[in-house]
């Protein structure tokens, strides 16, 4: 059998009656932070531009946060962008990279299309989620390092082999989806910090749901797209850069969604600021740090995060999120880092930019961290009496089960990236609504209610 058919028959064999109450638990997670953030991401100048350019087309899919009703692939294309627009979106260890939105926004135009029960929903989401993850075990970090963006180049297998899960297709229809998939996936790490970082997204969930689609009415696709000696394996990695391996063995060992599981976001930036944030907003917490009393401030992460983290000088609102030193500056002066600080201008604050020559990053040592440690960070402030405080984290909040966002920290960011289009009645029926979702008889029910009435709103610079 090739290596498609192995990972189909794994994934049509997943169904909601043997999941984990964990799992389910976990989905319901990722579907509340992945509306949520779309919503908001809905009135951002990449989704807005995106849907002048390709959502002229009438049909039965909900564009998010907005009055409008679009076909379902460029629905998924539309919201799979807005949903990744904030970069405030969930992460997940085992992928490097962003497990949700590849998978959701196609689903949910899928169903807004075909009809799907809650139940039936969560287990095509927890399926891809799977297969995009024990895949990321054959490709990753090698993919991750060399700059490609695995939520794109490995979320479109979890778009497709999710949205085959909720049509239902036979386990060779699957393996075609997936084949089909492996000549859709791209994004390249060089357009971090523009539009086209979330395009990726967008396109990438668009390229799973049309795979799943075109599969189902007999489209035809290489049965050794991925282990060809000209395949997604060798084109992507090279010869002695993955381990087909890996993936089959590790399935459902245990689900990916349960552990390392969702990490879902506290701050609306590149995740792998994450670390160095919440060390900088204890430090200034505890120790009632005011800008004007900083000499210097020294920021370690991972090698691997800070190579497309350090930018001293961002030039944009989007360059901003990838700036550690900004999101520093940030976490320092406001003892926060949030939505507003990301919106018009404001990434020119003249007293945030102030602080940014006091910066100093580097990436951290086995002496600091475990070698196999790539989510931590440290940070030490040198004050103008000479005074130095520091402290470390291993991971930041949020990042995996074991540290988990608190429920009510995770309702409070629903609730603020909702509120940009829905009024208060809607953003409390929507979280109702996901917190009961396996019980729902049409998810298309569910859906409606994430419709603006008056579009999307950004707070203003």
């Amino acid at each position: 059998m090739s290596f498609a058919t192995d990972l189909s028959n794994k994934i049509n064999e997943l169904q909601y009656n043997t999941l984990p109450a964990d799992a389910v638990h976990w989905a319901k997670v990722g579907i509340l932070d992945t509306v949520g953030v779309t919503i908001a991401g809905a009135a951002e100048d990449a989704t807005r531009i995106l849907l002048g350019v390709s959502g002229s087309s009438s049909g039965p899919s909900l564009v998010f946060g907005h009055a409008r009703r679009i076909g379902a692939l460029d629905a998924a294309l539309v919201n799979g962008t807005a949903s990744h627009a904030l970069d405030f979106d969930d992460c997940n260890n085992t992928l490097g990279g962003h497990p949700s939105v590849p998978i959701l926004p196609a689903l949910f135009a899928l169903a807004d299309e075909t009809g799907a029960t809650g139940k039936d929903f969560i287990a095509a989401y927890v399926a891809g989620f799977e297969a995009e993850c024990k895949l990321s075990m054959v490709v990753n970090f090698y993919q991750y390092t060399k700059g490609w963006h695995p939520t794109t180049t490995i979320g479109v297998f979890g778009s497709a082999a999710a949205c085959a899960h909720l049509l239902k297709l036979s386990v060779e229809k699957t393996a075609t989806a997936l084949s089909i998939a492996a000549s859709l996936a791209a994004g390249v790490k060089s357009n971090f910090g523009t539009m086209t970082k979330p395009l990726h997204v967008g396109h990438c969930a668009r390229s799973g749901l049309f795979a799943a689609l075109l599969a189902r009415d007999g489209f035809t696709a290489g049965d050794k797209a991925f282990e060809h000696k000209q395949g997604y394996f060798e084109v992507f990695n090279g010869a002695g850069n993955y381990d087909a391996s890996k993936a089959i063995p590790a399935w459902a060992k245990p689900l990916d969604i349960t552990r390392p599981g969702i990490a879902i976001k506290s701050y609306p930036c590149c995740g792998s600021t994450h670390p160095a944030i919440d060390c900088m907003l204890e430090l200034a917490q505890k120790h009632n740090l005011k800008p004007e009393q900083v000499a210097r401030i020294d920021s370690w992460t991972h090698t691997r995060r800070l190579e497309h983290t350090n930018r001293p000088d961002p030039q944009s609102s989007l360059d901003a999120k990838f700036s550690v030193q900004y999101t520093l500056a940030r976490a320092l002066k406001d003892r926060t880092v949030k939505l507003e600080h990301f919106e018009g201008d404001n990434w020119k604050d003249p007293a945030t930019r102030a602080i940014l020559p006091k910066i100093h990053v580097a990436t951290y040592t086995t002496e600091q961290f475990p070698a196999d440690n790539h989510f931590g960070a440290e940070v030490k402030v040198t004050l103008t009496d000479g005074r130095v405080v520091s402290t470390k984290t291993d991971q930041a909040l949020g990042r995996s089960v074991d540290k988990p966002l608190p429920a009510e920290m995770l309702k409070a960011k629903f609730d603020n990236c909702a509120a940009r289009a829905l009024s208060t009645d809607n953003v409390a029926r929507l979280y109702a609504a996901i917190q009961d979702f396996e019980n729902a008889k049409d998810v298309r029910e569910i859906a409606a209610l994430a419709a603006g009435k008056g579009g999307p709103q950004r707070v203003a610079a």
